[in-house]
């Protein structure tokens, strides 16, 4: 699983990380509860006189391993079906846990298993040790399941003729040092988490940085060549149609002469604002290619649409310009616009091709003006990439 795969939700992590760990850590639990039944079973003075007792045991813990392997985490991961999962398999894990508390009983109180009490008392051990440290996520179900699995076996003890009071005490003591590491265990396992989480946070702004433009916070020439193929893709595999506009400032180098370096980023980002406030959809894709160089691309876009779109913002630029550091800034823009369709012959090239010759024809025929892609395709360029 990549890291876009992952929930971005820090409550939806948690629950997501808690699920994967919880389905990972009971795998096998409910195999050593059936070998640990069996064992103390057939270990016994006579286990084909309890053979139904046998049997049934058997079929309860089978029951609850197969309960555990085949309840599958959802796929889709919402906050609700999430929790929904967990606290289904912790009623297989506290159920688990009973049956087992109770079979510890049985065969510390029944004569005839008394070969098979160490065999018990150890997987009881076993089994609390366990739940301290691999599902010390849940605190308090925890807790709980340690004293289903527990206090069975300390009742049988106390009232047992045959037991011990060292083994009765001793036990006692282990029971509290296990909620003692239990704690710990929360705790530590919150820590991960946390880090886990932070990691993640970093990652993501690395990649969000990687495919963001640092001056404008449009989506830089990377983004675009990663977006760009997929929507045309996307385009051509469901019919739908895309958009793309391209847009250079017109001598945009006389801004920098005559005004400085600092007053070009200025204009750089108030170009970026403009775009924003013009092409307001959540779908389109805001671009800086390079340079003085911008680009939109629009999904589910007609190119009538697109074109009042091209249009609107080309006439707020060249009417009002930019106000920068206290002085009014003249700007326009020459743009080229195209749709994605079979002319292309399924291209990203060949469509790219056909926007950026528009783009040209209206920097040649006067620029502050929009051209529309022609309908023949022209030779399919090696790379999207256009010269200034």
């Amino acid at each position: 699983m990549t890291d876009a795969d992952l929930p971005h939700s820090p409550e939806r992590f948690r629950l997501w990380r808690e699920v994967q760990d919880t389905r990972t850590r009971t795998r096998l639990g409910g195999v050593y509860y059936l070998l640990a039944w069996l064992l103390c079973w057939l270990f016994s003075a006579a286990p084909m006189q309890h053979l139904a007792v046998g049997l049934a045991g058997c079929a309860f813990f089978t029951l609850m391993l197969a309960a555990r392997v085949l309840h599958h985490p959802p796929a889709a991961g919402s906050e609700p079906e999430l929790q929904r999962w967990l606290d289904r398999h912790w009623g297989v894990i506290l159920v688990s846990s009973i049956g087992w508390g109770l079979a510890h009983a049985w065969v510390l109180l029944s004569p005839e298993f008394l070969s098979s009490r160490l065999i018990g008392t150890l997987a009881t051990i076993a089994f609390s040790t366990a739940m301290a440290f691999n599902f010390a996520m849940r605190r308090r179900r925890a807790i709980l399941a340690i004293l289903l699995l527990y206090l069975p076996g300390l009742v049988a003890l106390s009232v047992s003729p045959d037991s011990t009071r060292a083994e009765l005490i001793t036990l006692i003591f282990y029971l509290s040092y296990l909620l003692l590491a239990l704690n710990r265990s929360h705790r530590e396992y919150g820590t991960m988490i946390a880090l886990e989480l932070q990691l993640l946070e970093q990652r993501q702004r690395l990649d969000t940085l990687s495919r963001t433009d640092g001056l404008t916070q449009l989506g830089n020439r990377y983004q675009f060549n990663n977006l760009f193929p997929a929507m045309c893709a996307s385009a051509q595999r469901h019919g739908g149609e895309l958009s793309l506009l391209l847009m250079d400032i017109d001598f945009f180098k006389r801004v920098n002469d005559e005004h400085g370096h600092s007053m070009g980023d200025a204009c750089l980002r108030a170009f970026g604002e403009r775009m924003r406030a013009i092409f307001r959809r959540d779908s389109d894709a805001l671009l800086r290619l390079g340079g003085e160089e911008f680009g939109v691309l629009m999904p589910d876009t007609s190119m009538e649409q697109a074109r009042q779109l091209a249009e609107l913002f080309r006439e707020d630029l060249a009417n009002r310009g930019f106000e920068l550091d206290g002085q009014h800034l003249p700007v326009t823009a020459s743009l080229g616009l195209g749709c994605f369709d079979e002319r292309d012959g399924g291209s990203a090239e060949a469509f790219f091709k056909r926007v950026d010759d528009a783009l040209y024809r209206a920097k040649a025929l006067g620029r502050d003006r929009l051209e529309l892609a022609k309908a023949e395709p022209g030779p399919a360029s090696l790379s999207p990439d256009p010269s200034p």
